[in-house]
């Protein structure tokens, strides 16, 4: 017997190294020739595959496989047609001066508006109230309440959703409603909330709640859409409010994790007609993965809502599905607009060159930009590929913050006083090509400088990282940034 394995292995050994070799070609060729990423992606994945010849085949299948465009969210016709009324227009409106009371933030930026209804339904709202914030605990009291006021539905999204102690008082109130004959649709994305499975929602579901796990893992833990996940947190209450931000439900949201401390986002709740935007997007979201309970234009999810509020606000998602990087672009456009100053806050600054480069234009330009991080990894090759990048920053005159008051989770920026970018999508590659996202791009100088003004409070529990500092860094922490910008491409 061991004679026989001591002959054969070597033949055994050559023919799954010939074969892994053979799949690699055919992975190789999918990566040039059909699939169209980007350059730096396409050799970050082929470097992959032909180092780690067996093991980089089932990454691939893992992370790297791309979904196709235009076939996971579909419109009704009927209102893919109304939809399309109202963005063609807009168009007109604009470009003929026609807009219905359009503030002074809205008409300088015309052309940005315009380019996010070109390219996905980002209409245009202009009468929106909106608060803001950026402490966990007043954010879910106050979202509490709003789900105890529903009268009609409540539709709730989040990438992560744990049944702790925040989850379980926000699964209690909305049983609660279950009980009062409210309707309650819960959607989470299956690996973000890897610890809750449909199983533990007997009682929600008795009461008559619908939920549903976005992109399913076939088995525990293997999950062929890994890398595209849906990263969005939306709620919607009676089609007259709406939530919008960073904050996903769990504890560690609360400031309770020790090792985060004090979490630190920015989260929106809107009232007026951007709430149809989120509307609109939770049911495609929903309809995606429910095939028993899919969701139609009904009008109680679109009521006419009276806000009082004056504030323009477009709702813009991306996701792998899409041809364009909508909120990638409105972010450039945002940069390439500034004047005077640009502020972001990101918890993971992986940009891809674009970006990266416009930053640096800007700021040589005279623009100040500054830019605030976490002092504190959650994804360790992810921060030093961060702190590499905001390094690079640095040369430019460019001015970095790093928050030393807890963990740093806002996906915020904030041009010259007047617009405003809120939502889910961090300034890296991975939020820009492979998560779903949702953002709110808002065009009120009032809004703009309250969150310019987090930005500064939060300066004073931050601090400065400078040239010198930078340059002091030890030779452990380069070669960190060095394996971290090698891969950054497909973190």
């Amino acid at each position: 017997m061991l004679d026989f394995l001591s002959r054969e292995l070597p033949q055994i050994f050559s023919t799954l190294l010939f074969i892994a070799f053979i799949f690699n070609i055919f992975l190789a060729f999918i990566l040039i020739f059909l699939e169209r990423r980007a350059a730096a992606s396409t050799w970050a994945w082929l470097l992959v595959l032909f180092f780690l010849p067996i093991l980089g085949f089932i990454l691939y299948l893992l992370f790297g496989r791309q979904i196709q465009r235009q076939t996971l969210f579909r419109l009704d016709e009927e209102d893919k047609i109304g939809l399309e009324t109202v963005i063609n227009e807009q168009l007109v409106a604009l470009d003929n001066n026609l807009l219905r009371e359009p503030t002074a933030e809205i008409n300088k930026h015309k052309d940005m508006i315009r380019m996010m209804l070109m390219n996905q339904p980002a209409f245009l709202t202009t009468d929106n109230k909106v608060e803001v914030f950026t402490d966990g605990r007043k954010k879910f009291d106050r979202l509490i309440a709003d789900i105890l006021n529903a009268t009609d539905h409540i539709h709730i999204q989040y990438y992560i959703f744990k049944k702790d102690g925040i989850g379980k008082e926000i699964i209690d109130a909305l049983e609660q409603k279950l009980e009062e004959g409210i309707e309650v649709r819960m959607l989470y994305d299956d690996m973000g909330s890897r610890t809750l499975t449909l199983s533990k929602f007997k009682d929600f579901k008795k009461l008559g709640g619908h939920v549903e796990a976005f992109f399913p893992s076939i088995l525990p833990l293997i999950n062929f859409r890994l890398n595209n996940r849906n990263h969005r947190k939306i709620v919607v209450i009676d089609g007259r409010i709406g939530y919008v931000g960073g904050f996903n439900v769990g504890d560690e949201y609360l400031g309770l994790n020790k090792r985060f401390g004090y979490w630190r986002d920015t989260h929106l709740r809107l009232e007026g007609d951007a709430v149809n935007a989120l509307q609109l997007r939770f049911m495609l979201d929903w309809n995606s993965q429910s095939n028993r309970h899919r969701m139609i234009h009904e009008p109680q999810y679109f009521p006419d809502v009276q806000s009082g509020g004056g504030v323009g606000i477009q709702i813009a998602s991306s996701g792998p599905d899409d041809q364009w990087q909508q909120i990638k672009y409105g972010y450039l456009k945002m940069i390439g607009d500034a004047k005077k100053s640009i502020y972001i806050q990101t918890p993971y600054f992986i940009p891809d060159t674009s970006f990266l480069d416009s930053l640096k234009v800007a700021a040589l330009s005279g623009v100040a930009v500054n830019v605030m991080i976490p002092n504190k990894p959650d994804h360790p090759f992810v921060y030093w590929a961060t702190y590499s990048n905001v390094g690079e920053l640095l040369k430019t005159g460019a001015k970095v913050f790093i928050y030393e008051n807890g963990f740093l989770h806002a996906k915020t920026i904030v041009i010259d006083d007047e617009i405003a970018s809120v939502g889910t999508a961090n300034m890296d590659v991975r939020s820009f090509d492979l998560n779903f996202e949702v953002n709110a791009f808002i065009y009120d100088r009032e809004l703009a400088v309250k969150v310019r003004k987090t930005f500064e409070e939060d300066i004073k529990v931050s601090s400065e990282l400078t040239e010198e500092i930078y340059s002091q860094r030890t030779p452990w922490i380069k070669i960190k940034e060095a394996v971290a910008r090698l891969i950054s491409p497909i973190l």
